[in-house]
């Protein structure tokens, strides 16, 4: 079945709607790149995509912002379901030396931000020449961690989404839209 812009979707056992259409994500992902390039012009930065839910983004991200740049992968975890189990596991560590390197931190949603301020604790250990944060979808609402979060895409409500790389319980991450979970 293709699914439209009006089309309900289900995902597993739950039901979402649409909320993001692919050609907005693709120009506001266009967009982020744009100034990426702009800011690290001649910095080779390396950008260290948090799998699994990023990957998708990074791909794009890494295609818009049309400079040289490296990528690095890391995977970490603190959901289970719909729901934060509180812990944060390192699953796949860097495997890459980040001393006096431009470094971005690309993240496909931003909640509460700890996992995220876990993670950036760590990096700025290990020396960076700079530390950026790039983010599609952030929760402003639900952030109890701060940081600076320097490249935005989309500010949205504390609701549940899948799609171009989100995930319900590793279903959904194929949709090239991003669904809202019908409350």
């Amino acid at each position: 079945m293709e699914i439209t812009e009006k089309t309900n979707i289900q995902v597993k056992d739950l039901q979402f709607t649409p909320f993001l259409d692919e050609a907005v994500i693709s120009q506001k992902v266009q967009e982020m790149g744009k100034t990426i390039r702009q800011e690290f012009k001649d910095k080779n930065p390396i950008l260290i995509s948090v799998l699994n839910g990023a990957f998708i983004f990074t791909a794009d991200l890494m295609r818009a912002i049309h400079i040289d740049s490296e990528v690095a992968f890391t995977r970490l975890s603190s959901y289970e379901g719909l729901n934060s189990t509180g812990e944060i596991n390192t699953k796949l560590g860097l495997t890459v030396d980040l001393k006096d390197r431009h470094v971005i931190v690309v993240e496909d949603i931003i909640d509460t931000g700890k996992t995220l301020h876990y993670f950036l604790g760590l990096l700025q250990k290990l020396s960076p020449a700079s530390l950026s944060v790039a983010a599609l979808l952030v929760k402003p609402d639900a952030i109890t961690h701060h940081f600076p979060i320097d490249y935005i895409g989309f500010n949205i409500p504390d609701k549940f989404v899948v799609g171009y790389g989100l995930d319900y319980d590793e279903a959904g991450r194929q949709l090239r839209s991003i669904y809202q979970l019908v409350s």
